[in-house]
């Protein structure tokens, strides 16, 4: 798994966007037992610390210790710095299993071995990611051909997999039938630039090209938005569920 988040662990936590709800109370429906869960590649934990409201105790393992030093600290979380190939996680233990827009950067034979190790037998196993942000046309147009042509050959092979909205990854389990659901927010300008600045594609910009390209996509959306106006952001998201 490559560790492309470490740059900037400050920022991810900060300019990330959080899950809604709904898909949280969709995700809990189908696991039979709330004693432990593993949220594998959980980043700053947020996943984690939602999981920690439901579940005795929360495994939540990352390749970036930066990432994990960043993440919220509750008494029922243990964060374990490690890949999602080999975990200390005991066998026939775990509950439920998360993995929210990470992976596409897995090793999945090998992670799904580590997954069939430490599952229960029926436990659940949630994979999800988010897709490109909406805002309105005249502004979807230039993040668009920000995201395809000014950082489009910086992104890792594998963000094919997001843009595909997880079609095409493999999912060997029995599959549950999952509804669409979105991420939705007010955001000033400030808060989308932090947001686009979390991208490893920039971050491979800017260690290549040795300058910042955000800046220059928001002069270019002044036109359209203000500096200190909110707008409605909305992040279409897509859903793998399955019991093991």
């Amino acid at each position: 798994m490559k560790d492309l988040f470490s740059r900037d662990s400050k920022q991810y936590a900060k300019f990330r966007p959080t899950y809604p709800a709904d898909l949280y109370q969709f995700v809990f429906q189908y696991v039979m037992e709330n004693k432990n869960a593993w949220d594998c590649g959980t980043g700053n934990g947020q996943v984690a610390q939602i999981l920690a409201q439901h579940f005795e105790q929360v495994f939540a393992t990352d390749l970036s210790q930066k990432q994990l030093d960043e993440a919220i600290q509750l008494p029922n979380i243990q964060y374990l710095c490690c890949d999602e190939k080999h975990t200390p996680l005991a066998a026939n233990s775990i509950d439920l299993i998360t993995i929210g827009q990470a992976i596409h950067w897995f090793d999945l034979e090998k992670f799904y071995a580590e997954v069939r190790r430490v599952a229960k037998k029926g436990a659940i196993i949630a994979i999800w990611g988010y897709g490109l942000l909406h805002i309105s046309p005249p502004i979807d147009e230039l993040i668009s051909s920000f995201y395809k042509e000014t950082v489009g050959s910086f992104w890792d092979a594998a963000r094919r997999h997001v843009d595909e909205a997880y079609q095409n990854i493999d999912f060997p389990f029995e599959k549950i039938p999952t509804p669409p659901f979105q991420m939705q927010f007010s955001w000033n300008l400030e808060a989308f630039s932090g947001y686009i600045n979390t991208w490893s594609s920039v971050g491979r910009f800017i260690k290549e090209k040795g300058y910042n390209p955000v800046p220059e996509l928001v002069i270019s959306l002044k036109p359209f938005w203000q500096e200190n106006e909110e707008k409605t952001i909305v992040f279409p998201i897509f859903v793998k569920l399955g019991r093991i």
